[in-house]
């Protein structure tokens, strides 16, 4: 399998951000993107072979903590990831600590970091 083979879903309700993170890991992965938790459920329903999930924190409607929180429910075994632009919350380091999430990014985020990331989470 190559890494253009792994799907990545990609949660954030500003488009603009939606534009960013496919257009900086298209060449890589294979981004679908969601503008919100329940697409974000949506596109899990129907591409279940997503390997890695990665969402914003704040979203109207549904936290990305809920989102991912129902998510891991039906999918446990993809590697959830949440990318905030705000201080940790204590609902982050909860999620990290009891496995829920695996990382959290910050805003702006480190292409760099998250692709790491992205490549150790698939190897374990």
């Amino acid at each position: 399998m190559t890494s253009n083979d792994i799907k990545i879903l990609y949660v954030d309700d500003e488009p603009i951000n939606l534009m960013i993170f496919e257009k900086l890991f298209r060449k890589k992965y294979k981004v679908i993107g969601a503008s919100s938790g329940e697409e974000g459920l949506q596109a899990l329903s129907k591409t279940p072979d997503l390997k890695v999930v990665i969402s914003d924190m704040n979203m109207p409607g549904m936290t990305g903590m809920e989102f991912i929180s129902k998510a891991k429910a039906r999918y446990p075994r993809m590697c959830y990831f949440v990318l905030t632009g705000y201080e940790v919350t204590p609902d982050i380091t909860q999620a990290i600590e009891s496995g829920m999430i695996s990382k959290y990014f910050m805003k702006p985020f480190s292409t760099k970091e998250i692709d790491e990331s992205i490549t150790s989470a698939l190897l374990r």
